[in-house]
């Protein structure tokens, strides 16, 4: 008995009939498209073709690619059983880590950091007495660590000071000026 092929589009699926036997196939184009947006055709999921390829099974034999030395060349410590080095290993050159220098100091995790003012700084305003909020708002000092007062430059006036710390010398240079210091 002759195949007879009759093929009828019914949008998204084809019919084909093989010698009277009717045969329902999902046609690809729909199908991929279909799957993305209807929950009904999750079956029908799969991934790009070219997209997965499996594994090549190696060392099986040379009838294959991949007998004999299986893709890791030949002799040497690559090509043997076990060959993993630990991490950081230079093939026996003094690693990185045991190159650089032991003794460098260390930093003092309870060191404080001081905004700097010059007593030089003070020449910029008027003889007064100033505080934190009041170098703050002249200009001079601009974040929130506490205040040194050092001996940098000259005092030309009567200055009443409050701030954190002062280095000897600023006092001693403020009070000859006939000003006063206040360290908090």
């Amino acid at each position: 008995m002759p195949m007879r092929i009759r093929k009828i589009r019914e949008f998204p699926y084809e019919i084909l009939e093989f010698s009277g036997v009717e045969h329902l196939r999902y046609s690809r184009a729909v199908s991929q498209i279909e799957t993305v947006f209807s929950p009904r055709m999750l079956h029908k999921i799969a991934p790009a073709q070219g997209s997965r390829n499996s594994r090549k099974r190696i060392a099986r034999g040379n009838s294959g690619s991949g007998g004999t030395t299986a893709g890791r060349g030949t002799k040497g410590q690559q090509s043997r059983t076990g060959k993993g080095r630990r991490h950081g290993f230079e093939g026996g050159q003094t690693p990185l880590l045991r190159r650089q220098p032991k003794l460098g100091g260390f930093r003092n995790p309870c060191r404080r950091a001081y905004e700097v003012l010059s007593l030089g700084d003070l020449s910029a305003l008027p003889a007064g007495a100033y505080d934190r909020a009041a170098l703050c708002k002249a200009g001079l000092i601009r974040t929130n660590k506490p205040v040194k007062l050092l001996a940098r430059g000259e005092v030309r006036g009567k200055y009443t000071l409050k701030v954190d710390a002062a280095s000897a010398a600023a006092k001693q240079a403020l009070e000859k000026a006939g000003g006063s210091i206040q360290v908090a």
